[in-house]
């Protein structure tokens, strides 16, 4: 069922006991209030199981901001899809761009990590997105079209709907440069047809995509109003209650 969604994603930010004391502050806001769309916060892996031991997991879903593409083994460092499922973790953020530009991440690893993360019960929020050069040459829908076809329309149409998929725009992402309304509405609506042409109309139509943009509290009322847009992938704003609030209120 397409839900409207407000997805923190707090990045390498907050120790541990910072982001208990955030998501702790989170909690309380939203205690005896009823928000218009579902609220997930994206924590490191050192937070995931004592903020989800001290907030209302019906009220927020909590996400890792990543899963190993291994099952499990000689694996040093890594955090594997089983792993986040027992912290009690519900969604996994998968193909964020600082971790295919940084860390070198292929569609087909990103495969792999789609298996596991399914295969152990959790809801990927799946990013797409182009960069500057690529939108400056007008190439953005062939390229994100490209990273779908190579990743999550390979899925069976049952395991594509358990999936969220989030939109960024990385040129507008720390650049300078702004998104506009109208460019945000223009690519999510793209990225319904092109689902409609793969899984069909119903589908598309049942499909949660969120914007990833620099979104904050001035602009998410006019972003959450485009038939489109069906919420946010938050990065700074999620680290002040606040901030973060003011854009839940958007809907």
């Amino acid at each position: 069922m397409r839900k409207n969604i407000v997805a923190g994603n707090w990045k390498m930010n907050k120790t541990l006991q910072e982001g208990m004391a955030l998501a702790t502050e989170l909690n309380e806001t939203l205690a005896g209030y009823t928000p218009n769309c579902d609220v997930v916060i994206g924590t490191p892996f050192i937070h995931l199981a004592s903020v989800a031991a001290a907030i209302d997991k019906k009220k927020i879903g909590i996400a890792a901001q990543n899963c190993a593409n291994k099952e499990k083994g000689a694996y040093t460092g890594e955090v594997s899809a089983e792993m986040v499922k027992s912290t009690g973790a519900a969604y996994v953020i998968l193909g964020h761009s600082e971790r295919r530009e940084y860390y070198n991440e292929t569609s087909e690893i990103l495969n792999d990590k789609l298996a596991l993360a399914l295969a152990n019960g959790l809801t990927p929020i799946y990013c797409c997105g182009e960069a500057l050069e690529v939108r400056n040459a007008n190439g953005q829908n062939a390229f994100v079209q490209k990273q779908l076809e190579e990743t999550i329309f390979k899925l069976s149409v049952d395991d594509f709907k358990k999936l969220v998929l989030a939109y960024e725009p990385i040129w507008a992402i720390g650049t300078g440069v702004t998104a506009s309304t109208e460019q945000a509405q223009e690519m999510l609506a793209f990225i319904r047809s092109i689902i409609a042409g793969k899984f069909g109309q119903e589908v598309a139509d049942e499909t949660s995509i969120l914007y990833g943009g620099s979104c904050n509290a001035k602009n998410a009322p006019e972003l959450f109003a485009q038939p489109d847009i069906d919420g946010g992938l938050i990065g700074g704003a999620s680290l002040k209650v606040a901030d973060f609030k003011a854009i839940i209120d958007a809907f």
